[in-house]
């Protein structure tokens, strides 16, 4: 790419339990695509793209959804990349703008979901033709096909070989959970604010062993948004000291690896998650070393620790020691979604990834309030989706 990309102005709703406002996409878009142009202290006048991510609204929804922030004909693009939509989005405005094409793109993501767990696909159709039919077949074969929630069996199915081959232990998988719950109380628009101990997080009802409820990410409404910005866009109007380098960004999909091991810590997408965190890695000139703050896709508490070891924080099989030793909260030598993460701060599937980059934003402009890192300076985010995308983005000031 021939130009640097900045993020100068991010927003976001609070992250809620469906069904507990009585409000539209529009409404989620309208506030959180207007604090992020707040933050930016720019107009929509001034934005030339606007990609938007969502998963479970009918096409051009995200042309609905904006037309509530102005009514000027730029091109919206509708975006839908399963769990890794938010992140996709990110990754097209970067796109937009460090090609020369534009010099100020909004990326959105949005979600109104329903309560309850996530079917077999993201829009809830027949099994034998839904995109991620493929990975369960790989998780039937070895673990077969249960009663539970698919989500949540194919990746407890992970954590099941996890465990087998490396010792990782039931209180380790609670250790995330523990962890990111507490991180989450001082966050304002995470789902959840409750704070639990290890023990009561495993004694929460089990959803597919060995994940408890408590380890899972709930369904959740919201929304999220951030500008991105030219060098000379960045320049001209003053808001370099406001703007966030997207140092590097790269995007991985399946490969052969992800299926022909039969392994669900494969299917899930580990080898996608390692890839991209090297090509990110290499297109920003960092390494693991040099990140401060993570937010990292802990959909479920295994994936978490998964996604330790891809990103090169550790060695294949140790994560689990690392959570425990306190290398990822505040005081260690990372913390690791200091929002709460999906577990605790929510999972609106298209909002996601754009709440992470904000998430990052604040951390390193040094206005996260009482979950700031202190010292911030390099921040990574990791977003993945099944069928597959895995997305990582690093950010630094």
């Amino acid at each position: 790419m021939a130009g640097t990309a900045y993020i100068i102005g991010v927003g976001t709703t609070r992250f809620e339990k469906p069904e507990t406002r009585d409000w539209q996409y529009w409404d989620m878009v309208k506030e959180a695509g207007g604090a992020a142009l707040a933050d930016a202290g720019i107009g929509y006048h001034a934005v030339e793209q606007v990609p938007v991510g969502y998963c479970y609204q009918a096409s051009t929804a995200g042309q609905r959804a904006v037309y509530e922030l102005g009514l000027t004909g730029v091109p919206v693009y509708n975006v839908n990349n399963n769990c890794a939509t938010g992140s996709t989005a990110l990754m097209m405005a970067r796109q937009f703008v460090a090609s020369g094409l534009n010099d100020c793109v909004l990326a959105i993501g949005f979600e109104k979901m329903k309560r309850g767990a996530l079917g077999a696909g993201a829009e809830g159709g027949a099994f034998a033709t839904s995109p991620v039919a493929r990975h369960y077949g790989v998780m039937a074969a070895a673990h077969g096909f249960e009663a539970t929630p698919p989500t949540a069996q194919i990746f407890g199915n992970a954590a099941r070989e996890h465990m087998a081959r490396h010792g990782t232990t039931a209180e380790q998988l609670a250790m995330v959970g523990a962890k990111n719950h507490r991180h989450s109380a001082h966050n304002p628009y995470a789902q959840f604010q409750d704070v639990y101990t290890v023990e009561e997080i495993l004694a929460a009802r089990t959803v597919h062993r060995p994940l408890t409820k408590l380890q899972c990410s709930p369904t959740s409404d919201g929304a999220a948004a951030a500008v991105v910005a030219s060098e000379r866009f960045v320049r001209e109007h003053g808001l370099a000291g406001r703007a966030v380098e997207i140092a590097g960004q790269a995007m991985v999909t399946d490969t052969e690896e992800s299926f022909a091991s039969g392994s669900c810590i494969d299917v899930v997408g580990a080898p996608m998650s390692r890839a991209a965190a090297r090509l990110a890695y290499e297109a920003g000139g960092l390494g693991i070393e040099d990140v401060d703050v993570i937010e990292l896709h802990d959909c479920f508490s295994i994936n978490e620790l998964l996604t330790y070891e891809a990103l090169g924080m550790c060695a294949e099989g140790e994560s689990g020691k690392l959570v425990a030793d306190g290398a990822t909260t505040y005081g260690g030598r990372w913390v690791v979604n200091p929002s709460g993460g999906l577990i605790s701060k929510g999972h609106p599937l298209g909002a996601t990834g754009l709440a992470q980059a904000a998430e990052l934003v604040w951390q390193l402009r040094g206005t996260a309030g009482d979950r700031q890192v202190s010292g911030a300076r390099v921040g990574l985010a990791h977003n993945i989706g099944l069928g597959g995308a895995a997305v990582v983005t690093l950010l630094r000031r």
